[in-house]
């Protein structure tokens, strides 16, 4: 058996032909000295111990140098045999890593302070060491950068983990893959601040964009990085939780974003929780609830002044609803009928249409709107006492809603142009939230000439 020696570290032996070997990864110490004891304690059962530096002051050890074939063949056996750790994985440092044979014999040595040196300064800490990645074998990977980063996957197969790290990709553009030790590989968001961490791994845990399993790490943690990926704009929470805006309100801005279909009522079910969650992790502006539902209100507002909604008040039919007048002009009323067609050639369309009856007459509402082609092709959605078509064709998206109210069957049709899909559906919410019965209708007398509708700015 070997005489236990002094390895040394300070002289440090590029090996040959090095650049795209491999070794196999047995141990890593913190410092130069503990280092030292454990390549001589591996000394004395192999001929091939090899030490190189890690990050933040710790040293690897391990048998080469090899070809990857070479190692990973000796790697199975080694485990099979139970002679070195079952941990234990193959590695490629890099070319510019060096490798320092064991010397079982060595004369000069050198304290952990000088160990720390060879990797650039680094401090030493209590943390693990960054790893190479088990299936490496290219170059050394980038340290994870300081701060907390969201694991949304780990995997124990490379190929596996690049698969993965795409698909969320398509969700989280700025994620990035990871090689942690032991032979896992995480794809991860990050970094972040610790707070923004935690705060956004509970609100994507509400939305269903991660699984309840999902968790945060420090970068201490991470290993080093195959694909990095880029820092995410996420930011943290406000110290104080801002209060939630009332609810209808906030339920009106979340029809309009698409996020809600239910009623708007003020309360606090689980719809609108739901679709609060949903909207809180789509806009990305705070993970606080109350700060995100106020910037949908404000964001709404802007829109709707963008699209110049004003209240528009048809004496024809009776009913207001808010509309963007700038792109419709009146074109005429037709017994139930008050058609608005576009300003500016700007494609748009409006129709609203009120009568005495009931069920039937609203199925029949709205088969005139469809032989009209108003709504091309519509999938509808009747129910008792509400009806809703949908439909579109190459040039234009059309939406239909109608309601039985107080003896009545009224509603109202919008065309919008193909290309503004987001706006329509948009419109659509508008027209639907603000619907209203303000005056009896002028057009219930068939004898009665049409009259003008007015208009006023909400």
């Amino acid at each position: 058996m070997r005489r236990l020696g002094v390895m040394v570290l300070a002289v440090v032996l590029p090996v040959a032909g090095f650049a795209q070997d491999a070794v196999i990864r047995i141990e890593a110490k913190r410092g130069g000295d503990a280092a030292a004891q454990a390549a001589a304690t591996w000394g004395a059962q192999f001929d091939d111990v090899v030490t190189f530096p890690l990050p933040r002051g710790w040293v690897a050890i391990g048998l080469g140098p090899l070809s990857p074939d070479e190692a990973e063949a000796r790697l199975a056996a080694l485990k099979a045999s139970r002679q070195i750790p079952q941990d234990s994985f193959v590695a490629v440092p890099g070319g510019s890593v060096a490798l320092t044979p064991f010397e079982g014999e060595g004369e000069d040595a050198v304290s952990e302070s000088d160990a720390e040196e060879t990797t650039d300064g680094a401090a030493q800490d209590d943390s693990e060491p960054e790893t190479a990645s088990p299936e490496e074998v290219t170059v050394q990977a980038d340290v994870a950068p300081p701060g907390s980063y969201i694991r949304l996957q780990s995997l124990q197969s490379r190929t596996d983990a690049e698969a993965a790290l795409r698909t969320w990709r398509e969700k989280f553009p700025d994620a990035g893959l990871w090689s942690l030790p032991g032979g896992w590989f995480s794809v991860a968001l990050g970094p972040l601040e610790p707070a923004a961490a935690q705060g956004w791994l509970g609100a994507f845990k509400a939305s269903g964009d991660l699984p309840r399993d999902a968790f945060a790490s420090d970068a201490a943690e991470m290993g080093t990085a195959i694909e990095p990926g880029e820092t995410p704009d996420l930011p943290a929470a406000p110290d104080q939780p801002a209060t939630m805006p009332p609810l209808d309100q906030v339920q009106r801005a979340l029809r309009w974003a698409g996020r809600y279909d239910g009623a708007i009522d003020g309360k606090s079910g689980p719809v609108t929780r739901e679709a609060i969650a949903r909207e809180v992790a789509a806009l990305r502006v705070s993970p606080d609830e109350g700060t995100a539902m106020q910037k949908l209100i404000e964001r709404r507002e802007d829109w709707r002044r963008e699209m110049g909604l004003t209240t528009l008040r048809d004496e024809a039919t009776g009913l207001s609803v808010n509309a963007p007048m700038d792109k419709l002009q009146f074109d005429r009323a037709e017994r139930a009928l008050s058609i608005y067609g576009p300003k500016d050639g700007s494609g748009a369309a409006l129709i609203l249409f009120s009568q005495p009856g009931g069920q039937q007459e609203l199925l029949d509402l709205s088969g005139l709107v469809t032989a009209l082609g108003w709504v091309p092709q519509p999938e509808r959605t009747i129910e008792r006492g509400h009806i809703l078509l949908e439909g579109a064709n190459e040039n234009h998206r059309s939406l239909a809603e109608g309601w039985v109210r107080d003896g009545r069957a009224e509603g109202f049709v919008v065309i919008w142009p193909a290309n503004e899909a987001e706006d329509q559906m948009r419109i659509a919410a508008e027209l639907s939230d603000s619907f209203s019965r303000v005056a009896p209708a002028a057009n219930d007398a068939a004898a009665t000439a049409p009259a003008t509708p007015t208009q006023t700015v909400d």
